[in-house]
């Protein structure tokens, strides 16, 4: 969604909640804390970002929908603020501040008639430094005390060390409730309900954990999600949950610079169903970054999206970081936007072209990209063996001057298992991102039918291909008659100089759009801007397992254009 659009959605959402009446739902009865936030977003919209004006608005909806159970959220406050969490001084108890007052009834408060609870995924995304990692532990510690009495509660994180964070608050808390061991084993990665009446259990994993078969887990809590590159984990745990009643998955989490990973996409969903693009009462999502056009160094903007400034942090803690921000350069910049203002971001200094302007000028293509005063080039770059090959089709509006590129991307079927990008890769797959050709390489008929197809809808003026990786390619396309528009391009620095400032340039001054596909986005993410000696620039990649190649493809059917003879 554009920001101008942004805007305007929290306009339109703060009007409705200022024509509100909140004493319909006498939140002041379940607690009045409750009642405290809900009015805080309501009269002060300016001081809380679009997603939470959202949230609070969806709340009350569902208010009406199934009715607040204030028994069964007035039991878990209590039952919260009676447990001892690891504090600066030791075990200490906490009073819940109004925005864990509002995540809490939001996620017990609802009920169907059957007895299910109606919240069964939540995500926390909040900056560093709230305490969703040791205040999650309550949910762990609920299940164990009140839930199935073969209860089964795992905290999960990409890392051993951030998996066993939130699980040592578990323990010291189960420690602080039965300190004779009566009741609990508590060991290092398992604790253990003793006696037949009960089996539940709670226990500590990770990505590399070995024994994940035979789970029946009740409630999943998924810490420090953006940092994960894939989702077998998250996958594994939450498919098991399916003959439990009352299951919950809890995702806490900040933003991170992994794009690629599961929980972007994730991040996007949970934003649509926000906006009410998507109706599933089952989630709650309560997220916190900034507005459209909130300014980094404001300390406006550092307490609009972190609720608990000056209660969890320290109020001078921002503008230190953000002082350190300034002087320590782009890494340091980097940190405080995806951990302070929650913020995906990727390398400022590394990344050519960022993320956030791909993302500007990503359009969903439809009919109208072939127009009768259109003309197209196109890019090819074939993959050595195991990897995917792009074709990057450039189409010029002649009465608009507009160019809209659209790649398309194809992998071999029996390079799949094993790659380093498996995961991701039968995820795109799945979605119809990428096209999968049968074999162990990549073949040419399937590509040369796709530009026949491309040529049959519109001129292909010229076909840029690598002089050196994709000469077969070329001599097959001969054979289908694009001799005379074929063109081979060395990849050698001073072939992609003028490609690289065109590229650029049209993308910042709006003048070239890209069709939305996440492995472009992803190329993009992936590029390094590289300069040789004789001050020539050519994208390369940062990691051998990260891919270009749609990039690469754009620049060569730029430089068709650029060098078209009309």
């Amino acid at each position: 969604m554009e920001p101008k659009e942004l805007l305007a959605v929290k306009e339109a959402a703060a009007a409705r909640l200022a024509q509100t009446d909140l004493r319909r739902w006498h939140l002041r009865r379940v607690d009045r804390r409750l009642e405290q936030y809900c009015k805080a977003v309501m009269q002060k919209p300016a001081e809380h970002c679009v997603w939470e004006l959202l949230a609070v608005e969806r709340f009350l909806r569902l208010c009406s929908t199934y009715g607040l159970r204030a028994y069964y959220v007035k039991i878990f406050f209590r039952f919260y603020e009676s447990l001892e969490f690891p504090g600066a001084t030791g075990p200490t108890r906490y009073k819940l501040t109004p925005v864990q007052c509002f995540q809490f009834a939001s996620i017990f408060g609802f009920w169907h008639p059957d007895g299910r609870r109606v919240v069964r995924e939540a995500v926390l995304y909040v900056p560093r430094k709230f305490s969703k990692t040791t205040s999650s532990a309550a949910f762990a510690v609920w299940d164990l005390v009140f839930g199935d009495a073969n209860a089964e509660s795992y905290t999960a994180a990409n890392s051993a060390d951030q998996a066993k964070k939130c699980f040592d608050a578990i323990r010291i808390v189960v420690r602080g409730l039965d300190p004779g061991a009566r009741r609990f084993i508590v060991n290092e990665q398992v604790i253990k309900s003793v006696g037949r009446e009960r089996s539940a259990r709670a226990q500590c994993l990770t990505a590399n954990a070995r024994t994940k078969d035979g789970l029946n887990a009740s409630t999943v809590i998924m810490d420090e999600f953006s940092q994960a590159r894939d989702a077998t984990l998250f996958n594994v745990l939450t498919t098991s949950m399916g003959v439990r009643d009352n299951p919950l998955t809890v995702i806490i989490t900040t933003a991170s610079e992994v794009f690629e990973g599961p929980f972007y996409d994730m991040l996007l969903g949970y934003k649509r169903v926000l906006l009410g693009e998507f109706q599933d009462d089952s989630v709650f999502a309560h997220l916190f970054e900034p507005d459209p056009g909130d300014e980094e160094g404001d300390p406006a903007t550092w307490a609009k999206v972190h609720p608990h400034l000056g209660i969890t942090v320290k109020k001078d803690y921002y503008a230190a970081q953000w002082a350190a921000a300034q002087r320590n350069g782009a890494e340091a910049l980097l940190a405080f936007r995806t951990k302070l203002l929650n913020v995906y971001s990727a390398p400022q200094n590394k990344t050519w072209i960022s993320r956030e302007l791909a993302e500007k000028c990503s359009k969903q293509f439809g009919a109208e990209v072939w127009t009768r005063t259109s003309v197209a080039m196109l890019g090819i770059d074939l993959s050595k063996c195991d990897d995917f090959t792009a074709i990057t089709t450039a189409i010029y509006d002649k009465a608009t001057s507009k160019m809209r590129m659209k790649t398309d991307y194809f992998f071999p079927s029996e390079a799949l298992s094993g790659h380093p990008n498996e995961e991701l890769y039968r995820k795109w797959i799945e979605e119809g991102w990428l096209t999968v050709i049968p074999g162990p390489t990549i073949t040419y008929p399937p590509l040369a039918d796709h530009i026949r197809a491309t040529a049959n809808r519109i001129p292909v003026m010229g076909i840029g291909y690598d002089s050196a990786g994709s000469v077969d390619l070329a001599n097959n396309l001969r054979a289908f008659g694009f001799g005379s528009v074929l063109f081979p391009i060395p990849q050698k620095y001073d072939h992609f100089k003028g490609p690289v400032f065109f590229l650029e340039k049209g993308m910042r001054e709006g003048n070239i759009e890209i069709e939305y596909n996440p492995i472009t986005l992803w190329c993009f993410t992936n590029c390094v801007l590289d300069e040789d000696s004789m001050g020539n620039f050519k994208p390369i990649k940062k990691s051998a397992s990260q891919k270009i190649d749609g990039v690469i493809t754009m620049l060569m059917a730029a430089r068709e254009f650029m060098y078209w003879k009309r």
